[in-house]
């Protein structure tokens, strides 16, 4: 919400910076959620829609949070597991049943992150990073989604190229991805084109040190039908 409106319930904090996902108006998919829940409840692994960061602020209680990064360098926490076209993300366990099997070991795994935000503080979810989420106490929370200009190429790309995982929008936007481009380069051409430029130049990178493996290492490969980081504010 922007500060221009006087009867708004909330401003989202300044520290995150635009939220580009805005420039669709009333077109955005869901993204705003007042979460309620009692003592030891919680949400099991996951990752948030839409390639989208995420704040989250803690109106009343205390949260437990534990996070990963997601990389290609990195497994997934364990006792989660990843579809192989990354739509699904896995804990078969329930929150106590992880705790209990694979929390001490997760703990010790690379990227790991984990804290506890009471009331008044706010937490930020990176695009793409994996949590987990223990309510300490009856807790009621505000959380938004949100694109900031350094996730703008992997929203771009999310939306491009997995539109079957695409979810939150209304029933009458059936092209969601051009509708974002037309809409930023009416508002933020100079943010799109630096995007657009960004995502090109990781995909030259890619096939570059793609290449160059198949050099090094004499491997052959086919097109057939196979299978083929962030901070936190308080």
């Amino acid at each position: 919400m922007g500060r221009d409106h006087e009867d708004a319930a909330y401003w989202a904090p300044d520290c995150f910076g635009e939220d580009l996902f805005a420039v669709l108006g009333d077109k955005r998919p869901d993204s705003r959620w007042l979460i309620v829940g009692p003592e030891r409840s919680g949400s099991t692994f996951h990752k948030d829609p839409n390639a989208t960061s995420a704040w989250n602020a803690v109106l009343s209680g205390a949260k437990y949070w534990i996070m990963f990064p997601s990389s290609s360098s990195l497994p997934p926490p364990p006792g989660v597991y990843i579809s192989e076209d990354q739509s699904e993300v896995t804990s078969p366990l329930s929150i106590a049943e992880w705790l209990i099997g694979f929390h001490a070991e997760a703990r010790k795994a690379p990227g790991c992150h984990e804290g506890i935000c009471n009331e008044g503080e706010v937490l930020h979810v990176p695009s793409g990073w994996y949590h987990l989420v223990l309510n300490l106490a009856p807790s009621v929370a505000l959380t938004q989604n949100f694109i900031p200009k350094p996730h703008l190429p992997a929203a771009l790309s999310f939306l491009k190229d997995r539109a079957d995982q695409i979810s939150g929008f209304g029933s009458e936007i059936q092209d969601p991805y051009n509708i974002f481009l037309e809409r930023l380069r009416e508002v933020h051409p100079e943010i799109l084109e630096q995007a657009l430029e960004s995502l090109e130049k990781s995909k030259k990178n890619a096939w570059e040190e793609l290449t160059k493996r198949v050099e090094d290492n004499s491997f052959s490969f086919g097109f057939g039908d196979g299978d083929g980081e962030e901070e936190f504010c308080s």
